[in-house]
């Protein structure tokens, strides 16, 4: 799948401004059967903190027989982040990490100097058929860490602080939210919130981090008097506190951080601070130079010949 460009919507009440620097709607595609909704990067904005992909999986329907196979695949210089609303998918890499995600939990891929993964429905599921629905987003590394050793973190549901405060229930994925504090260990100050508001609650989104968005999952919000549906991206104006009212039933993820020490150059599944990197692990791929995914040695995903120059901001990204 490949993203490109489209126009994002202008902002329309005047107070909104006063709230939301940047409304982003996704782009929408069909992989395999599958909706998937990219938020970032985009012509308006490239990361907020170190976020620089946010992709809205499903939610799709699979069929007995039916699955995901995302087949082995390169990274380099960043760390992927999966967290699912509905289904499961099985995680293979480089390192010899097997590991299912489920809903509520979080997978932590950290790239680093490169890594090889591999994210597929397992034949159990397969032969049932699932609904899937979840969350892929990709974090730059700073570049200290850009070649640091590759890692994997998982924890599950469980484990991942939950509070809930009359209507609002809220995960806490990454960082400190809500008074809690994830226990994952990020490699840059890193906000990444679940947040469920039963209609009519309100929730103050505290400038504890510089850049903050909200993505909205179901439901509709208003913020500033304006009413937000689902799938949409609003990147907060930063410094102040911003108040989310759910007008019914809604989930948004809250995400954010520090800015990065400068912009990072992406193309296809690497994301670096040094054009030339990207180049490097392109030819490395290309001559099968990085390690394999043991278990899942058969199959692997092809250098795109196609776009073949990493841009800065407003890159051409392929997403296998």
């Amino acid at each position: 799948m490949s993203w490109s460009p489209c126009p994002d919507p202008t902002l329309g009440a005047p107070s909104t401004v006063d709230a939301i620097e940047i409304l982003i709607v996704p782009r929408s595609v069909d992989l395999a059967g599958m909706e998937v909704r990219r938020a970032l990067p985009s012509l308006k904005r490239q990361m907020v903190g170190p976020f620089i992909f946010f992709d809205q999986m499903g939610p799709a329907e699979f069929l007995t027989d039916q699955g995901i196979d995302v087949k082995p695949h390169p990274h380099i210089n960043l760390a992927t982040v999966t967290y699912l609303f509905e289904g499961r998918l099985r995680h293979r890499d480089s390192l010899g990490t097997d590991r299912e995600i489920a809903p509520g939990a979080v997978n932590w891929m950290k790239a680093g100097r490169g890594i090889v993964h591999s994210e597929r429905t397992d034949e159990t599921r397969r032969r049932t058929g699932q609904r899937l629905f979840g969350l892929q987003t990709w974090v730059a590394l700073p570049e200290a860490l850009e070649e640091s050793e590759p890692a994997f973190i998982h924890h599950d549901a469980g484990a991942l602080p939950v509070i809930e405060d009359g209507g609002l229930r809220a995960r806490v994925i990454a960082g400190q939210a809500f008074g809690a504090t994830s226990p994952l260990s990020t490699a840059s100050e890193t906000l990444y919130a679940d947040v469920e508001l039963a209609a009519g609650t309100s929730l103050a989104v505290e400038p504890s981090v510089t850049e903050r968005a909200l993505y909205t999952i179901s439901g509709t919000i208003e913020v500033a008097g304006q009413a937000f549906p689902p799938a949409q991206l609003l990147i907060l104006r930063p410094h102040e506190q911003i108040v989310v009212r759910a007008i019914d039933a809604a989930r948004v993820m809250l995400f954010g951080g520090e800015p990065m020490e400068g912009p990072r150059w992406i193309w296809w599944n690497f994301v670096s601070s040094r054009r030339e990197r990207i180049e490097q692990a392109k030819e490395e791929w290309r001559r099968g130079r990085f390690d394999t995914v043991p278990g899942d040695e058969e199959e692997f995903i092809p250098l795109p010949e196609g776009n073949t120059k990493p841009r800065r901001a407003l890159g051409g990204v392929f997403y296998p």
